[in-house]
């Protein structure tokens, strides 16, 4: 019973020494919030430094390229066309699509039974008049000689009329016998003139026949032509192309029957601005024969040419801007008229610029670069031309200066970066980088975390973040999008 008591005893003591320590504790809890409370200073804020790629602006002289989208034609394009009706009594083996014909190579027979039967029908009449040319001249020496022979008469009878004439004057002969005399020798004359009448006639039928012979020999002429276009030859070495023609049809006059090309000599056609065509050209004006590289992307096999400006058109045509620009390829295997390529101009060179990464340039026409104490200071340049990713510019003080590669919203003239200058290269798309494990971790968390990036694209993005170096642009991305 006594010990019954004492424990109840030990027991109370030890409840109200728990209360008295849990109160005490309170007080100090109230107190230190009291204090706490009672400071109103915020706490000291700390500036946020970003990380930057850099890359060094280096003035050099730089052969800009012009990017342009043009069509491959053919030089030397050829119809064939049919010059005269008939139908197609033979074809050449070859005479097919795509089908390759030689110079002088006969494509087509067109039955010339008909053309071959005007022929020599025209032949005859060409003889006729031959035969009608040479009657003329005989009738016209016939005519010649007569007319001579009535003029000797007209002469005797104009003799014997003053011979009767002179007897009458000293009283031997008759008036009647001067006048038979006078009477003949009108006579005379008169057949004379009509001797003269006689060879003019002639004279004028050896003309017809002159102008019959010449008709006859233009008729026999397109007679022959007519039966030498009943063949069909190729002028020039070439490629058939749209060929709608099978033997024995009936062509038309001037039908189509295919087109010939000659897939040697190619040029493309591609239309460029105004601005970029007065960059073509030379002081006094004209267009300086630059060099170009046709591409064509053939889903991986990309097939390559190039080339030299050869002419420029004469107008720019209803309805288009720019100016259309051709330029004459050299071998160029693979390629066919109407392939649709990229082209690349050689421009003349730009001296003094610095090739930067079109991300480095903001609407503005500034770039952050560089100051004291690792601060970005906003410098002014002049945009001189795009070229893809990157593009030249010049500016005041950008000589030597370094470059922020990959502007975000976040950057600004003022703010402090933690530059990369170890990381960052002339090309930052071949650029590499050796990243420590902490920041590779951080990447590998935030492509993790991405939960609208593909499973695939994720796999690759982790494959690339496992390897000794990563690309530098992979990295700039991922941090550029988790905001530093």
């Amino acid at each position: 019973m006594r010990f019954l008591r004492q424990s109840l005893v030990g027991v109370f003591l030890a409840s109200v020494t728990l209360a008295l320590l849990v109160y005490a504790a309170s007080l100090v809890v109230s107190a230190v919030q009291t204090r706490m409370n009672d400071d109103r200073s915020p706490p000291p804020a700390r500036e946020r430094v970003f990380a930057v790629n850099l890359v060094t602006a280096k003035l050099e002289t730089v052969a800009p390229l012009m990017q342009a989208f043009g069509q491959v034609q053919s030089r030397r394009t050829l119809e064939l066309r049919a010059a005269i009706g008939g139908r197609i009594v033979d074809l050449a083996d070859n005479f097919e699509e795509g089908g390759e014909v030689r110079a002088g190579e006969v494509l087509i027979q067109i039955d010339p039974a008909n053309v071959q039967s005007e022929f020599d029908r025209v032949e005859s009449d060409l003889m006729d008049a031959q035969a009608e040319g040479r009657d003329a001249r005989r009738s016209l020496d016939l005519a010649r000689d007569e007319l001579v022979a009535a003029e000797d008469q007209a002469k005797l009878r104009e003799t014997a009329f003053q011979r009767q004439k002179d007897l009458e004057s000293r009283g031997v002969g008759t008036a009647a016998a001067v006048e038979i005399a006078e009477l003949a020798a009108a006579s005379a004359r008169q057949a004379v003139l009509s001797r003269r009448q006689a060879v003019a006639q002639a004279e004028a039928r050896v003309d017809q026949a002159a102008t019959r012979l010449a008709r006859a020999r233009i008729a026999l002429a397109t007679a022959q032509r007519d039966l030498t276009e009943t063949t069909v030859s190729a002028p020039f070495d070439g490629t058939l192309s749209e060929v709608d023609l099978v033997e024995g049809r009936l062509v038309s006059p001037n039908e189509k029957l295919a087109l010939l090309v000659d897939p040697t000599a190619l040029e493309v056609a591609f239309r460029v601005s105004t601005a970029q065509y007065a960059r073509l050209l030379d002081a006094s004006g004209v267009l300086i024969p630059a060099e170009v590289t046709v591409s064509l992307d053939a889903a991986g096999a990309d097939l390559m040419a190039t080339g030299s400006i050869s002419r420029d058109s004469a107008a720019a045509g209803e309805g288009q801007s720019g100016r259309l620009i051709f330029a004459q390829l050299q071998t160029a295997p693979g390629f066919k008229p109407g392939d649709f390529v990229t082209v690349a101009v050689q421009e003349p060179p730009v001296a003094d610029v610095a090739r930067l990464p079109a991300s480095a340039l903001d609407a503005s026409g500034t770039v952050l670069v560089i100051g004291p104490d690792d601060r970005l200071e906003a410098l002014p340049v002049t945009l001189v031309r795009r070229q893809g990713d990157d593009v030249l510019v010049r500016g005041e003080g950008l000589a030597g200066r370094d470059v922020v590669v990959g502007r975000t919203p976040l950057l600004g003239a003022g703010i402090r970066v933690r530059p990369l200058r170890d990381e960052a290269q002339a090309e930052p798309d071949q650029a590499m980088l050796e990243l420590t494990e902490d920041r590779r971790a951080r990447l590998v968390a935030v492509v993790e975390a991405n939960d609208r990036m593909p499973s695939e694209a994720k796999a690759r993005v982790l494959n690339q973040l496992g390897e000794t170096r990563v690309p530098a642009q992979l990295v700039q991305r991922i941090e550029s999008r988790s905001g530093g």
